[in-house]
């Protein structure tokens, strides 16, 4: 008998992901994972379009799916009702104030009840609590680094979104100092050279000791964050994942020294799962569901 499957979903800032997901293992089916680039500036028909033919490869993929779909999404976003909120973020601009589940329900021809979003930063962390680096682990501080700053907290295997992007640090908010605009500004702040991206920066690191200076003043920047952020909630580790967390052993030095000298040397863990931790997560939002259901015709049968 196949296990009961579900469609995870990780919806980026410049890509679609999608496979399926075996509620009893909590693993991605093999072979099912799909991935596409998306125009995030396209109309609606062609984002909806390129969404929807992504899950249904995954959901066909050997027809084990039960139909329910679960989808990291980023914020902002009303995810109860499946609204897409975000504006002024280069991405996604022409789903604002559009019901984005009602419009996959219609073209994937399945019912709304059917799809859940999710914060794409809580899916990440749920994903690292079942069966990555925070494994076992009660309460923990996920942060996704990368165009922006994500967030969430667990506690006691129940995770929610911290929603810290916003909050009042240095000079402006958190995600002014822990995201990619900040390394490519930086850089050029102290050498009037443009680069892409953190990926960019890493690979000069070796040749250029002012891009080291960067990564050393981002370590500061994230110890100082995760020192408020830790004492807000009784965290005992932080899990990092994102772009910018490839980059790890470019800025670690400095973020530990920092903790240290804060006196909180909290465990920092590199997300395991990578990209999978989002799928994971999102389709584990219906692993209570299917559990109830399981105890309802296991008490029938008796």
């Amino acid at each position: 008998m196949n296990h009961t499957t579900v469609v995870g979903i990780d919806v980026g800032g410049s890509h679609i992901s999608a496979a399926l997901v075996d509620m009893e293992t909590s693993a991605l089916v093999s072979g099912s994972y799909v991935r596409k680039e998306i125009n995030t500036q396209g109309s609606v028909n062609e984002i909806i379009d390129n969404w929807c033919e992504v899950i249904q490869q995954a959901q066909k993929f050997d027809g084990t799916s039960s139909g329910k779909i679960g989808i990291a999404m980023p914020g902002p976003f009303d995810y109860p009702n499946g609204v897409s909120l975000i504006k002024d973020q280069n991405k996604y601009d022409i789903l604002y104030k559009l019901n984005v589940k009602e419009l996959l329900a219609e073209k994937l021809l399945m019912q709304a009840e059917d799809i859940r979003f999710l914060n794409d930063a809580e899916c990440f962390l749920l994903g690292e609590v079942f069966c990555g680096a925070a494994q076992g682990v009660e309460q923990v501080l996920g942060l996704t680094l990368g165009t922006g700053l994500g967030s969430a907290w667990c506690h006691h295997g129940k995770v929610e979104d911290a929603d810290l992007w916003n909050s009042p640090f240095k000079e402006g908010i958190a995600e002014d100092y822990l995201s990619t605009r900040w390394f490519v500004n930086r850089f050029f702040e102290l050498t009037g050279q443009k680069v892409t991206g953190v990926k960019e920066l890493a690979d000069l690191a070796s040749q250029n000791q002012t891009v080291q200076t960067v990564f050393d003043e981002f370590g500061q920047n994230l110890a100082d964050f995760i020192k408020t952020a830790v004492k807000r909630n009784d965290a005992v580790m932080v899990v990092i994942g994102g772009n910018i967390s490839k980059a790890y052993p470019l800025f670690s030095g400095e973020l530990k020294k920092h903790l240290q000298d804060a006196a909180l040397p909290i465990p920092i863990r590199v997300a395991e799962l990578g990209e999978e931790s989002a799928l994971i997560g999102a389709a584990s939002s219906w692993k209570g569901s299917f559990l109830e259901k399981e105890e309802v015709v296991n008490a029938i049968r008796k």
